[in-house]
C-alpha cells in the first residue's frame, strides 16, 4: 500500500518528534531527513538542506527550536 506525500509527512514529523521530546536533536533532525529521503514526493525536500545549515549555524540547539523547524514541514 502506499501512503500520500500528506500520510508520508505526517509520519516522518512524528517520528522526528519522539527524538526531539528526548532531547536528541541530533537525531531528530536525522530521522526526519533520512525519513523524507523515502518518499518519491519528499525525498528532495528543501527543508532538508535548509535545515543542515540551520543545525550548523547553531539556530536548532533547543529542543523548542528543533519542534519548531519539524512542525513547519509541508
Amino acid at each position: 500500500m502506499t501512503t500520500t506525500r500528506a500520510e508520508h509527512m505526517d509520519w516522518c514529523k512524528k517520528r522526528a518528534l519522539e527524538y526531539c521530546e528526548k532531547g536528541d536533536l541530533q537525531n531528530a533532525f536525522s530521522s526526519m531527513a533520512s525519513d523524507l529521503a523515502k518518499h518519491q514526493e519528499t525525498a528532495e525536500h528543501i527543508g532538508i538542506q535548509l535545515g543542515m545549515m540551520q543545525l550548523m549555524g547553531g539556530m536548532l540547539n533547543a529542543p523548542s527550536q528543533m519542534r519548531s523547524f519539524i512542525e513547519g514541514f509541508n
